[in-house]
């Protein structure tokens, strides 16, 4: 109808005071969760199938024959394995940085303008955490919207060069990149306190995240694993997904969920990592765990109680000859 609605933070860009600390506080156990992770993968095995998405968190592979990869006809539907990374464990989601979140939207042509930095970092920046490396506008007056229109958002600021043009050697502690060499492998009697360490980072990125997104507009597309922190998507074209020719490779934006931003990447709980490999035989009796959850399990963390359903430690898992007697 033409009339203006007043917008209250953060969706007339303005910060809310409340959760400035709760960001830097989820930055710091983003840090922590990395540093943590890297640590543990230097003495707890992890594999990943080189033909599909399949991780796995024991000394072999499993044998569960579940792989859609393109030659898996070949191997009978097994898994590939190969030796992991922390990017197996924490799975990349990366997202545009953008000095102002109402300003000008990412193009096709200037999306190389950018840098893309872990969306759970770029939801931090956005809610308060001031990063020198990627400065964020602060504004001290409210935007003014007509329906989904800006009508006044107080004029447009050059945005800052990316900081990797100017200084590449930067280090960067809020990154997966190379974290398995900047952090060196612990001592055998730290293990398991860098376990329970890394399982408590893990379960309070996850929940401030969920209470960032609350108030803070997070886009994914519907097609594919794109995801945009701010109050509209950008413009890049670059969908692959399905009939993406028909959208002329524009993503199809809707409100995120925590897991697009911070995924909970499940695996098969193996309840004894030096014990024989998993079969597919026996596949209705094995749980799943975030594979966070499982190498620090396996590190000597204590599992939270959440959890364990989905692992189903109450079930006793048969022997290959006692399957056809179980109901």
């Amino acid at each position: 109808m033409g009339i203006e609605k007043p917008l209250e933070p953060p969706k007339n860009g303005l910060l809310v005071p409340d959760l400035i600390p709760l960001a830097y506080e989820v930055l710091d156990a983003w840090k922590i969760l990395i540093k943590g992770v890297a640590q543990l993968l230097h003495s707890i095995p992890v594999y990943g199938c080189s033909e599909c998405s399949e991780v796995h968190v024991a000394l072999e592979g499993h044998q569960i024959k579940d792989c859609p990869g393109p030659t898996s006809r070949d191997r009978h539907s097994l898994h590939s394995w190969v030796r992991g990374s922390i990017d197996d464990i924490l799975v990349p989601i990366e997202s545009y940085h953008l000095y102002d979140p109402f300003g000008r939207r990412i193009k096709h042509e200037t999306r190389f303008d950018y840098d893309r930095i872990p969306a759970v970092v770029e939801l931090c920046i956005q809610a308060g955490v001031d990063i020198p490396e990627y400065p964020s506008r602060r504004r001290m007056k409210p935007i003014r919207m007509i329906g989904k229109k800006v009508i006044d958002r107080g004029g447009f600021l050059e945005e800052p060069k990316p900081w990797r043009l100017g200084n590449p050697s930067t280090p960067v502690d809020f990154d997966t990149y190379r974290a398995s060499e900047r952090f060196p492998a612990p001592l055998s009697e730290d293990i398991p306190r860098i376990a329970q360490e890394t399982m408590d980072a893990y379960d309070f990125v996850r929940s401030g995240v969920m209470k960032l997104m609350k108030k803070f507009t997070v886009k994914a597309c519907g097609y594919c694993s794109e995801v945009h922190v701010g109050p509209w998507g950008h413009n890049a074209k670059f969908c692959g997904a399905f009939k993406h020719q028909w959208r002329d490779g524009k993503h199809g934006w809707q409100d995120a969920i925590v897991d697009e931003v911070f995924p909970l990447n499940c695996v098969w709980h193996v309840r004894d990592p030096r014990g024989p490999p998993l079969r597919s035989a026996l596949k209705r009796f094995y749980g799943k765990a975030p594979a966070v959850v499982e190498v620090c399990m396996q590190a000597g963390a204590q599992v939270p109680d959440r959890y364990k359903p989905m692992m189903r430690l109450d079930i006793i898992v048969p022997e290959s000859d006692e399957v056809k007697l179980v109901a």
